[in-house]
C-alpha cells in the first residue's frame, strides 16, 4: 500500500534503480529554519552541491498529502513561501497525509521517509537533542530516538548549540548511536567547531567512513550514525558572541512560554535577530559543507554495494 502515499521523483528513482548514490535532504530548514528567499536559495544550492559531487539529491517533504522523495523547483518554492506548512515529526506523519496537508520533514521524519525509499545517507544542518532544562521538562527531540532505530547515516554540524550537548551525547550513548567526528576529535557545536566534548570515533575520509557504515548494517546492528562535520573555520562564529545570543534567546523563549516543536524555530529566528544575521550566514555555510561530505559518503557507499 506504500505506493498510495509515496511519490519518488523520476530522477531519484532512476538513481536508486541503478544503484547510484542518493542523498536525502530535509525540508524543515526550508519552511521553518530560514527566512525567504534565503531558504529556497539554500535548498537549491545544496541540491546543486550534491550533484556536483556525484550524487542525486532527494529533498523530502509531504505536499498535498503525498510523501515526496525529491522535489521539483516549484515544490521547493512552495515550501519556502507557504504559510500552512506543518513541522512534521514521526507522530505527525499519518495525520498530515490523511488531511492531505503540507508537511516539512524534520530530521526524524526525513530519516523515516528516506529509509522507506531505500536512501542511506542524509544531510542536514544540525540534529535535535536534549534541551536545556530537560531533567525537569523531559524535552528531548524525537531525532535521537529515530537515530537509535533507523538505518540512515546523518551528516550534520553536530547538535544545535541551543541544546544541552553533554546530555545529548549521554542519550546517544545509551541508545547505542555512534557519534563520529569527521576530521575532528571533538563534537562540533553547530555555529562553532568545538564544544569541549569528545566524539566516539574520529574518521578522516569518506571511504573509511563508508566501510564502517557498511559493516554496521551488514551485521544487523540497526540504527543510524551521527557524522559530526565541523563548520569551516572561516565561517564559524565567535563562541562568546553566540553563547550570549543563545542565552538571550532562551530567556525570551521562557518568558513567552515557547515549548515543544516551536522551540527550535523560535530560537534560531531570535538568534539571527540578535546576531544581526551572522548566525544565518553561518547556518547556510555549514549546510553546504555537510552536503559535500554527504555526497562523497554516498558515492563511496555505492561503490561497496
Amino acid at each position: 500500500m506504500l505506493k498510495d502515499y509515496l511519490e519518488i521523483n523520476p530522477g531519484v528513482q532512476k538513481a536508486l534503480d541503478e544503484g547510484k548514490p542518493v542523498v536525502a535532504l530535509e525540508s524543515t530548514i526550508i519552511s521553518h529554519g530560514m527566512p525567504y528567499p534565503q531558504n529556497v536559495e539554500t535548498a537549491r544550492n545544496v541540491e546543486k552541491i550534491v550533484r556536483e559531487h556525484g550524487a542525486e539529491p532527494a529533498t523530502i517533504a509531504i505536499i498535498g498529502g503525498k510523501i515526496k522523495i525529491g522535489l521539483t523547483d516549484d515544490e521547493l518554492e512552495h515550501l519556502g513561501t507557504a504559510k500552512n506548512v506543518i513541522k512534521t515529526s514521526r507522530r505527525d506523519i499519518p495525520f498530515i497525509i490523511a488531511k492531505k496537508g503540507d508537511g516539512a520533514a524534520t530530521v526524524a521524519t526525513t530519516m523515516i521517509l528516506a529509509a522507506l525509499a531505500g536512501i542511506k545517507v542524509f544531510v542536514t544542518g544540525g540534529i535535535g537533542g536534549v534541551h536545556r532544562g530537560a531533567p525537569e521538562t523531559f524535552d528531548i527531540s524525537a531525532d535521537l530516538e529515530e537515530l537509535a532505530r533507523t538505518n540512515v547515516a546523518v551528516i550534520c554540524a553536530g547538535a544545535k548549540s541551543i541544546l544541552d550537548l553533554k546530555l545529548t551525547l549521554e542519550y546517544l550513548e545509551t541508545r547505542g548511536v555512534p557519534v563520529v567526528g569527521f576530521g575532528t576529535d571533538e563534537l562540533p557545536a553547530f555555529y562553532t567547531r568545538k564544544s569541549g566534548y569528545k566524539v566516539d570515533y574520529r574518521i578522516d575520509s569518506e571511504k573509511e567512513l563508508a566501510q564502517a557504515v557498511k559493516v554496521k548494517w551488514e551485521m544487523g546492528i540497526n540504527g543510524g550514525l551521527v557524522i559530526a562535520n565541523p563548520i569551516p573555520e572561516q565561517y564559524q562564529m565567535d563562541k562568546a558572541v553566540i553563547d550570549k545570543a543563545i542565552d538571550e534567546a532562551l530567556a525570551d523563549a521562557a518568558r513567552e512560554g515557547i515549548k515543544g516543536k516551536d522551540t527550535t524555530p523560535y530560537l534560531l529566528a531570535k538568534i539571527k535577530e540578535i546576531t544581526g544575521g551572522d548566525s544565518l550566514d553561518s547556518n547556510i555555510q555549514l549546510v553546504y559543507n555537510n552536503a559535500v561530505v554527504g555526497a562523497n559518503l554516498a558515492v563511496e557507499l555505492a561503490k561497496l554495494q
